[in-house]
């Protein structure tokens, strides 16, 4: 019974922090134990901590308003900083989306054979028609057992020499090196873990849940607030426990295998996947590929939806997923020009694996001005009523807000 009321309290922080696992995360995360071993692993446990509180404080605002970011950003302030934001998340999802697109093409030919440009505007293709056709939880549901295979990572570790001893140190005292590549990549493992497009999905999700079913809306000084806090609670922090603990055992498992064996740069999908041998063998490269495909394929409507639904909402489009495309045209529109020019950017041949770790960099700077806009309007007593942020949420998001800034400063110094 308790585990089925558990289940049940799972939605849009559990699919947000699956998503985070997408081809943008798995590639940086392996680039980060391949160039470094376990020396980044401090950030998993670290960033955990701090996803918990942003993603807890989108949830509240769309159950509160009824709306998401973006559309409170419309209510509340001048037209200029809705304009000022978007173009900022679009850029974004866009950026990390051609990543994401790059890197299941790489996955598609290592499988199949062909031409990767080929195999990136066949799976854009595809997905936005089964996105289009098929009721988009029904597409989700299918490709979460997909994204199941990025948990042989957890069992990795088991299967080869990992220094248990020197891990658990690495986990619990950071190491930090002051220099220009480790502090690109830990840019990139901070912007791939917390990213603006997670903001604004779960917030739209919350609210779209009220626009499908009025009577779930919470009024905002009703005591069946509470429980709605309770479920986002515990839906956000199931959702970043799970997303950062494979995050933390794609990092170990790549420190125990490429950097051990002198793999420092990874460059393709294939040396990446190399990383699942000690438990794969000769399948690594198909577990790796099939595990790319699947949280590609997942993500692909987050990125391509959130930013769809910041744009339509700024614009009070009717929006959602959910809807037919009769009934949201305009925002099925933005929706397919955005992976459009995603697949497009992809015609600049680029190395897949740099292309997603210099995607989770471009997250890692437009996060942090997404994230003061959302910790403001959650603290406005007038617009959250029972939901309003309290002090340790407020405080936990200022300190994230706080350590992004501070980690871009240091890297946009050793660059410039």
């Amino acid at each position: 019974m308790r585990g089925s009321r558990f289940l049940r309290q799972l939605g849009p922080g559990l699919l947000a922090g699956v998503s985070d696992d997408d081809p943008s995360g798995i590639g940086t995360y392996v680039q980060a134990g391949a160039s470094y071993g376990y020396a980044m692993l401090w950030t998993m446990p670290l960033l955990a901590f701090f996803m918990v509180p942003v993603q807890d404080l989108s949830g509240r605002l769309g159950r509160a308003t009824g709306h998401g970011i973006a559309g409170n950003i419309r209510h509340e302030y001048a037209p200029w900083v809705a304009w000022t934001m978007l173009p900022l998340i679009a850029f974004n999802n866009v950026v990390t989306l051609g990543a994401d697109l790059n890197a299941m093409a790489a996955a598609a030919r290592a499988l199949f054979g062909g031409h990767a440009l080929l195999w990136v505007f066949s799976i854009a293709v595809v997905s936005l028609a089964l996105l289009i056709i098929l009721r988009y939880r029904m597409y989700v549901n299918f490709l979460k057992w997909l994204t199941l295979t990025l948990a042989c990572y957890v069992a990795v570790p088991f299967a080869t020499d990992v220094h248990w001893r020197e891990a658990i140190a690495a986990t619990i005292f950071p190491h930090v090196a002051l220099t220009q590549d480790y502090l690109v990549l830990l840019v990139a493992v901070i912007g791939t873990t917390i990213s603006p497009y997670m903001f604004f999905w779960q917030a739209e999700e919350e609210a779209e849940d009220i626009d499908h079913r009025p009577r779930a809306k919470a009024a905002k000084d009703s005591t069946t607030a509470r429980k709605h806090m309770a479920r986002i609670r515990t839906d956000t922090v199931t959702g970043m426990v799970v997303s950062n603990l494979i995050g933390y055992f794609i990092i170990l498992a790549a420190g125990a295998t490429l950097f051990a064996h002198g793999e420092r740069g990874v460059k393709t999908a294939g040396e990446a996947a190399q990383a699942l041998a000690p438990l794969a063998g000769p399948a690594a490269r198909w577990l790796f590929s099939i595990g790319i495909l699947g949280s590609g394929l997942l993500v692909l409507p987050v990125l391509a939806g959130s930013a769809a639904y910041a744009v339509g909402e700024a614009l009070e489009w009717s929006v959602g997923l959910d809807r037919s495309v009769r009934r949201a045209r305009a925002f099925y529109a933005v929706l397919i020009i955005a992976v459009a020019v995603a697949a497009l950017l992809n015609v600049f041949r680029v190395n897949p694996i740099q292309a997603l770790v210099w995607a989770g960099v471009v997250n890692g700077i437009v996060a942090t001005p997404a994230l003061i806009v959302l910790i403001l309007l959650t603290t406005r007593e007038e617009l959250m009523g029972s939901f309003k942020a309290t002090p340790a949420l407020r405080a936990g998001a200022w300190a994230t807000a706080v350590v992004m800034f501070v980690s871009n400063v240091a890297m946009l110094v050793t660059l410039f």
